[in-house]
């Protein structure tokens, strides 16, 4: 299988490493990162919103709580991002075996499933047909992330002189 930081960049498919079967695709879009797993000749599936009037792993399909599973060229799913191949759970999780992964996988296209940006999004969907485990970072990154920002303002708050003295005269 391909190897973490493997095929990074915007590069064409051509100039990358080539992606093997049941490797997990990592594409960098504004803000997020949206998840694939190889299937076969260029191609992916992964989940995309039902509706086509937004764009497959696009930021505003996280506000429907379903996807359907596509299978699409991993050019396609792209949209000009840059992408590698990520199998960083391999070393904490034994991967399934690779016929035994891309069967799974391909039972899913095109059926629809429950989405939620923090239990079953795109990274859950593709980990479990991988590892057999459902399981995203980049949600717990978010919510670090969140929890220090909160913090920070919390102590700034807390640490400006007279802050209370505001409050007593509302």
């Amino acid at each position: 299988m391909g190897s973490e930081g493997s095929g990074s960049g915007r590069a064409p498919l051509e100039s990358k490493p080539r992606p093997r079967p049941g490797d997990l695709i990592e594409i960098f879009r504004i803000g997020y990162e949206h998840w694939a797993i190889y299937v076969e000749d260029d191609c992916v599936v992964h989940l995309a919103p039902p509706s086509e009037e937004f764009e497959a792993g696009s930021i505003s399909s996280i506000f429907s709580n379903r996807a359907v599973v596509k299978y699409s060229r991993l050019e396609d799913v792209l949209h000009g991002c840059s992408w590698k191949i990520n199998n960083k759970l391999d070393a904490t999780y034994l991967p399934l075996p690779v016929d035994k992964i891309i069967r799974r996988t391909k039972k899913m296209i095109n059926k629809m499933v429950q989405y939620s940006l923090i239990d079953r999004n795109c990274e859950h969907f593709v980990n479990d047909l991988r590892y057999g485990v459902s399981r995203s970072q980049q949600v717990g990154r978010l919510w670090l992330r969140r929890e220090r920002e909160a913090g920070s303002r919390l102590r700034a708050v807390s640490t400006e002189p007279d802050a209370g003295l505001e409050l007593t005269k509302l």
